[in-house]
């Protein structure tokens, strides 16, 4: 499979953001995820590449929310948006499965989220890995980055599965060092 380049990713960036606010905020955040995989990369990851696709296009369906949109439709969008442009499904999977610790069809129904019913799991190590690296980063107003503790205490709220869920990727792949995150993203 022929994986994009970087540069070629930050043109499907700037193709879809609509200002360049929104292409600020969110291409950063990817590179950011993409430099806390990196950090955390285990043996069972087998393709590096893979997770810095994935890493830098999980977000890109943010571009395609409307005020109206919950924000957790990104992933869909995301994918929708991926599968349009000719990507294959491993590549789009990144966009729908990297939400939390991941959303079971029962999380859906349960929660009444604004998504189809089905489950967005991550399915491969690269998968989870860019999953995990998302929840070290806000897009928040400003952007943060979020420590271990504070995500798994915000994950919580979701369930005690769900916090145990994070505790295992956590012991998987360790934390991150934000600070060297931090520093390798300029846009």
């Amino acid at each position: 499979m022929l994986l994009p380049t970087d540069r070629e990713i930050r043109a499907l960036h700037e193709k879809y953001a609509p200002t360049q606010e929104a292409f600020d905020l969110v291409y950063t955040h990817c590179r950011i995820v993409h430099e806390i995989a990196r950090q955390l990369l285990v043996p069972e990851v087998h393709d590096a590449e893979l997770v810095r696709v994935g890493s830098l296009l999980h977000d890109i369906g943010v571009y395609r929310l409307h005020a109206d949109d919950s924000y957790l439709r990104h992933g869909i969008l995301g994918h929708e948006l991926l599968r349009a442009e000719g990507f294959p499904e491993v590549i789009c999977r990144f966009c729908s499965c990297h939400t939390g610790v991941g959303l079971t069809r029962d999380d859906v129904r349960k929660q009444g989220l604004p998504i189809p019913v089905a489950d967005y799991l991550a399915e491969t190590p690269e998968e989870e890995l860019v999953m995990y690296a998302d929840n070290f980063h806000s897009k928040s107003n400003p952007p943060a980055y979020v420590s271990a503790d504070a995500y798994e205490a915000r994950i919580r709220r979701f369930g005690d599965d769900k916090a145990a869920a994070f505790r295992s990727m956590r012991e998987k792949y360790g934390v991150p060092d934000i600070s060297k995150a931090s520093r390798a993203t300029p846009a």
